[in-house]
């Protein structure tokens, strides 16, 4: 080191130190501009799923039915070309009720695409032995169709539309298939 250039770097750490100590802080950042969370629009599915009845075998009717808890139901959506879109199985609570959110489903301009058009629910499993046959209630074996009730679920960065399916059920294996047809 060139011993001119001494006098010169003793005053730059003099200059720091005396401006350190005289409590310099960098300046503040400008504020940031604070944007409202964007809100998030999701479609979702609710509905029911019993165990009906042996004397309303072979028919439509839920009458006497039990709600059927831990009960598992799908929703299968297909795109308007009738490749499948959407996946999932969904369990029921303890009241027999399933909610089941449809994230990750992607609806496109084409109305087909449009969960009342494109989205189903089918039986998967029960977890009960005694009453684990598919019935046919509401078009289960070939998928209920979604309806639009006009529910909706609202917090301040979600908002759900829930459309509603069946209500769907099992039936036990044990009815009598020669029961006497059912009265309405």
């Amino acid at each position: 080191m060139d011993p001119r250039d001494l006098p010169f770097s003793v005053l730059v750490i003099l200059i720091a130190a005396t401006t350190f100590a005289n409590g310099y802080s960098p300046p503040t950042p400008p504020p940031t501009t604070v944007y409202p969370a964007v809100k998030t629009v999701e479609a979702a599915v609710e509905g029911m799923v019993y165990c009906q009845s042996c004397d309303k075998y072979g028919s439509w009717s839920l009458a006497g039915a039990e709600a059927l808890a831990g009960a598992k139901i799908s929703i299968i959506c297909k795109n308007h070309r009738q490749h499948v879109s959407f996946y999932k199985v969904f369990q029921t609570d303890s009241y027999g009720h399933f909610y089941g959110e449809l994230k990750g489903f992607k609806m496109t301009p084409h109305f087909l695409d449009h969960p009342l058009h494109a989205c189903r629910v089918k039986l998967v499993s029960s977890p009960r032995e005694d009453c684990n046959l598919f019935s046919n209630i509401n078009n289960a074996l070939d998928g209920a169709k979604l309806r639009y009730e006009e529910k909706r679920l609202k917090w301040t960065t979600y908002e759900a539309v829930v459309y509603a399916a069946g209500p769907l059920a099992f039936r036990p294996d044990h009815c009598s298939e020669t029961a006497p047809p059912p009265t309405y």
